[in-house]
């Protein structure tokens, strides 16, 4: 078997020109209306670079306006034209709509869909060993879709009334009332078009995952024997087929109220003086149905970087995952629990004490799973032979802002402490940690891994340390001092603070978050360099050039439509066999090599192992 194993660890190193084409696919097939998952993840994952760029630039103007109030900006009158910033100086409706879309495309656009639809589409086939998704028409008609809900999404920035401005959760009476303020017209319905599009793509690719995973797992793949990233998305998309169809349900209500006279969510309403002919809706209704679905939103972004990390960091750590089983426990776990806490982001809104209380309890339950995840992911680090490439950086990084986010949320989960910090930037601090940059972080975390096996070209390594310091320096640098002006009491989404006294003493502080916000946005152009460069130019890779066990490497450089050219590889045990040793202690299983790839038999009296 060592024979074997060898001979296929020696063509790994001379396997670069196999592309396995046998006839030239047209252009347009092959590239753009593609059913090859690979392809289709590369869209999704290009999709998502360009709109998270988009969402970035939006967060350094708005910042901006924060630091520097009633300061005029060219950069300002440049992107947002004489109408938003006239003379340079950003206007309230701009500020509003700014932070209302930025946050849309972040969670939505970029943490879910980049995130998800890139490494769900990409590994699932690949680690599973099927040649494709369970349908790939589907698979292409859900990208496309996802495509259009951008397009609307970026429209509305162009209409005249201008873009939606309730905040990326749209509480009515805002978004439910076309006369509220100018970002309640056109702009908000178009936010609600993209948005039902986004979800009907979410639904049809979460459907298509779930049944991949279930149906099409090559012989001897069993559920035990998948790795964690499998795990991960596999449960994301149960996830998001549970939650996703309760937001639809509100974006419609929301039309109906808005169009069609309805009153789901408005009751006694007055507009200049003049009441509205709506009785008997709630907004707190409405608050209801987007944290049923918000709340597991958190963990449709953060499930799949936690699986694409615990992946990334066996590999480089040279060492099995610490307690493989107690970690699939954790995601099930933590999937169970992110349906019912989502009340938490209610306190405020006058519910029963009792019932915070319920929610208080279900909300600091869900810090066991998550602390399991923590602890295994530092075992796993712990004495291990630590390959400090990008990934692997990237991954310890996300350790730590997701411990570092995560602590302020027992704060934030406390009926009695969330009422004195809700709507500071106590909250903004947390999240961003907790789910925005740790999510970021394993997406760069699965980009900087699999780059070679999407492209058979590496990233440079020079410029990936460069993006991962002055990236986890700025992020720390613009959400660590918001804790504290949060403590203080600051507001967010308040355009300006000028006319509170009160907190003249926290503007130089955010002056520094702006500084560390402009740095961390600056350096994501050596990322989008190193990526697009890398792309054509970049060294080209061997077969398995982390020497990593999952299937996927197993594969030519650059896989045919169908992933593998002869016969799909059997498996033969779990995905983390790094380091094993004979019985005796005397060399690795393979002689010399300290990984066994899943596709290679057990040895005669070899133990599998999968804890």
């Amino acid at each position: 078997m060592s024979v074997t194993a060898n001979a296929t660890l020696a063509q790994d190193h001379h396997d670069n020109g196999d592309h396995g084409h046998h006839h030239k696919e047209p252009f347009i097939t092959k590239y753009i209306f593609s059913q090859d998952h690979k392809m289709i993840a590369k869209q999704y994952l290009i999709t998502g670079l360009l709109m998270g760029s988009l969402g970035i630039l939006m967060s350094v103007l708005f910042r901006m306006q924060i630091a520097w109030p009633e300061e005029s900006f060219m950069i300002f009158e440049w992107f947002l034209g004489e109408k938003y910033a006239p003379g340079g100086v950003m206007t309230a409706e701009a500020y509003l709509a700014l932070v209302t879309i930025h946050g849309t495309i972040m969670v939505f656009f970029v943490l879910t869909a980049g995130l998800s639809g890139t490494f769900s589409n990409f590994l699932i086939p690949l680690q599973i060993g099927a040649r494709d998704m369970a349908s790939g028409f589907l698979n292409m008609v859900s990208y496309w879709i996802f495509f259009i809900s951008c397009i609307i999404m970026i429209s509305s920035l162009f209409v005249e009334s201008g873009p939606a401005s309730a905040g990326w959760t749209i509480y009515p009476p805002l978004s439910a009332l076309p006369e509220a303020i100018p970002g309640s017209g056109m702009g908000m319905t178009l936010w609600l078009i993209s948005m039902a599009f986004f979800i009907a793509q979410s639904l049809l690719g979460s459907l298509n995952y779930i049944v991949t995973v279930i149906n099409l797992r090559t012989k001897g793949m069993s559920m035990t024997r998948l790795p964690l990233t499998i795990w991960a998305l596999f449960v994301t998309a149960i996830i998001g087929v549970v939650s996703f169809p309760v937001l639809l349900s509100a974006a419609l209500m929301l039309i109906m109220d808005r169009s069609f006279g309805t009153s789901f969510f408005l009751s006694d309403i007055y507009i200049k003086g003049e009441v509205l002919a709506h009785q008997g809706g709630s907004p707190v209704l409405f608050e209801h149905l987007f944290w049923f679905l918000g709340h597991p939103e958190v963990y449709i972004v953060i499930l799949p970087a936690m699986g694409l990390v615990s992946e990334v960091m066996a590999s480089n750590a040279r060492k099995p995952i610490f307690g493989y089983r107690a970690m699939v426990a954790s995601i099930l776990g933590i999937a169970f629990l992110s349906t019912i806490v989502w009340g938490h982001h209610m306190f405020v809104s006058g519910m029963n004490p009792f019932l915070g209380s319920v929610f208080t309890f279900t909300t600091l339950l869900i810090a066991i799973p998550s602390a399991v995840k923590a602890f295994n992911w530092i075992t796993t680090l712990w004495k291990g032979n630590l390959q400090m490439n990008t990934g692997m950086l990237w991954s310890i990084g996300f350790v730590s802002t997701f411990i570092t986010g995560g602590l302020t949320g027992i704060i934030l989960g406390d009926s009695t402490l969330d009422i004195n910090v809700h709507d500071t930037y106590f909250v903004i601090a947390h999240f961003h940690l907790v789910m925005g940059i740790s999510a970021l972080y394993g997406f760069f975390a699965g980009v900087y891994h699999w780059f070679p096996k999407m492209y058979g070209r590496m990233m440079n390594k020079n410029l990936g340390y460069i993006h991962f310091w002055v990236t986890v320096v700025g992020a720390y640098g613009v959400f660590f001092p918001m804790h504290f002006i949060g403590l203080a009491g600051l507001p967010r989404r308040y355009y300006t603070n000028t006319a509170f006294p009160y907190f003249d003493d926290l503007a130089d502080t955010n002056v520094l978050i702006t500084v560390f916000a402009i740095m961390t946005a600056l350096v994501q152009l050596v990322f989008m360099y190193n990526f697009f460069h890398s792309m054509f130019y970049g060294k080209k890779s061997t077969r398995n050039p982390w020497r990593s066990n999952t299937l996927e490497w197993t594969t030519p450089v650059h896989p045919v439509h169908g992933n593998w050219p002869g016969e799909i590889p059997a498996v033969y045990r779990w995905s983390y066999d790094y380091s094993k040793m004979n019985e005796d202690g005397t060399d690795y299983v393979i002689p010399g090599q300290d990984f066994i790839p899943q596709n290679v038999p057990l040895q005669k009296n070899e133990e599998e192992l999968n804890h």
